[in-house]
């Protein structure tokens, strides 16, 4: 069955940075839309940034853009997302996600899911 395993989240201070990794099994890593998604407590889960098969094609959701890059390792089966300029407002559970679909920024779109790790930024 299809596993997305997040690891690299932790505690930080804002300004600083961490970058979470996703590693993926059991499917065709190299044709599925990659993305990220967070979600705060008491908030709705969010949509961060997506990257298409080749990486070459990218979204990021206006609150993270210019401080966070989406990338992909095929060869590797991961995807990464690198988190800079990290603010206390990106504190949340940060969820891989597998789209068979086309670059989406919507988690309906998304049918395999990882189950989370916490980014926790204090100020």
């Amino acid at each position: 069955q299809v596993q997305l395993v997040e690891s690299g989240g932790g505690l930080v201070q804002a300004g600083g940075s961490l970058r979470l990794s996703c590693a993926a099994s059991a499917l065709t890593f190299s044709t599925f839309v990659m993305g990220w998604f967070r979600q705060a407590p008491g908030k709705e889960r969010e949509f961060v940034s997506c990257i298409g098969w080749s990486g070459g094609n990218t979204i990021y959701g206006d609150s993270v853009k210019g401080r966070f890059t989406i990338s992909r390792d095929n060869a590797k089966n991961a995807v990464y997302l690198q988190m800079n300029s990290l603010k206390p407002e990106d504190t949340a559970v940060y969820y891989c996600a597998a789209s068979a679909r086309e670059l989406a920024n919507v988690r309906y779109e998304y049918a395999y899911w990882g189950q989370g790790t916490q980014v926790t930024v204090s100020s």
